[in-house]
């Protein structure tokens, strides 16, 4: 995940924090302004129409994302690595950037008519791929049981960062990367012994 540089990149970071609170892409630009801690001027200065905002929200969301496919495609790790800081990234930018969700929903809808949309959805299909074939080549068993271990998995993954209620939980594990990563590793022993 990549650092933030300037006010444009805070605006767009804020923006998709404020459409995963909301769940929504349709958030007012004074709603962003007060939570990028700017004024409206600013926002519009740096964005000529909410359009346009939420086209640069996507880019914003498929730069990070690109982090998740270099780290799949790398031949630096072995395939057990691969998955473990795949996961771990994957939670790390749900849990900072609580929107993405709600990208991706946006992008399915209009991914016919929009190419920045389209590439999110594609860029998501070709992790998705990619981490079913790191499963497979961990864990036995048929394409029927792949397929479960892999909704298993990936479920584990995005329903502890996307869970409304996790404030209620003890939820320390997943705000430090060494613990995710014990989580991530007792997640995929899980799957290798059902």
């Amino acid at each position: 995940m990549r650092e933030l540089n300037n006010i444009e990149e805070h605006i767009l970071d804020r923006a998709l924090y404020l459409m995963g609170k909301k769940k929504s892409c349709d958030i007012s630009i004074r709603a962003i302004a007060k939570e990028a801690n700017v004024n409206v001027g600013a926002i519009n200065y740096y964005f000529r129409t909410k359009d346009e905002m939420v086209r640069l929200v996507k880019e914003f969301y498929i730069e990070n994302t690109m982090t998740v496919l270099d780290i799949l495609k790398s031949e630096e790790y072995g395939d057990e690595e691969k998955l473990l800081l795949a996961a771990n990234e994957i939670m790390e930018y749900s849990l900072r950037f609580p929107g993405n969700m709600v990208i991706h929903a946006h992008s399915m809808k209009i991914a016919g008519e929009d190419a920045t949309s389209g590439r999110i959805i594609r860029l998501s299909a070709e992790i998705g791929e990619r981490l079913k074939q790191l499963l497979r080549n961990l864990i036995t068993g048929d394409e029927t049981s792949h397929n479960y271990k892999y909704l298993m998995f990936t479920s584990s993954i995005n329903y502890p960062t996307e869970y409304e209620g996790i404030a209620e939980m003890d939820s320390t594990f997943l705000m430090q990367k060494e613990a995710r990563m014990e989580y991530l590793k007792l997640l995929i022993r899980a799957l290798q012994s059902v």
